[in-house]
């Protein structure tokens, strides 16, 4: 399993307009359409993925937590799926009905989206805030497969509230760790 790196991109960037698919409701979703009124979490993600496996279920919960709050979560993947079919979007739309995503799951089948926002991994998280700035990016926690650590979602947390409590979240941001982005060749 390939340990990717996501690129640490400068805070205060805003983030790209985009306009994707819905896997569950087959709908055309824009940035606009999901952005929360108090902020937005972007999470390129994957089927397959034993990263995302690994925090699937907390990431679930955090969601629930804190979509009541106003902030919005956007599922992406934008995994090749010519040679990865297990991400297929059929496929991530049953992905997200078993695991109750309280959040879109989009396909980004041209991969721009990810290019725009220089995903790199999966997980890969982007916490932005009523103005679609960039207010974190990084790791979920600290848990990864293998090592022991239980999957808290502690950095995303810690990022959401010092967003709802306006306070600097002076926290070091760590890269999120996870296999690398199924690019088309």
């Amino acid at each position: 399993m390939a340990r990717t790196p996501s690129n640490m991109i400068p805070l205060g960037t805003k983030a790209p307009k985009f306009n994707l698919k819905d896997t569950v409701t087959d709908q055309s979703l824009s940035l606009t359409n999901l952005k929360g009124e108090k902020g937005t979490v972007m999470l390129f993600i994957c089927n397959h993925c034993p990263f995302v496996i690994h925090i699937n279920e907390e990431l679930v919960k955090v969601a629930n937590d804190y979509i009541s709050n106003g902030i919005s979560f956007i599922a992406i993947s934008s995994n090749d799926v010519e040679n990865y079919p297990q991400d297929a979007p059929y496929l991530m739309k049953k992905v997200a009905k078993e695991l109750k995503y309280p959040f879109p799951y989009l396909y980004d089948e041209t991969q721009e989206v990810a290019k725009t926002y220089d995903a790199a991994c999966t997980p890969d998280l982007y916490v932005f805030d009523t103005d679609l700035k960039l207010a974190y990016r990084g790791q979920f926690d600290d848990s990864r497969p293998g090592n022991g650590l239980a999957v808290t979602g502690s950095d995303l947390r810690h990022a959401l509230d010092c967003l709802l409590t306006n306070k600097d979240n002076e926290s070091i941001q760590k890269p999120s760790i996870g296999c690398g982005i199924k690019w088309k060749k």
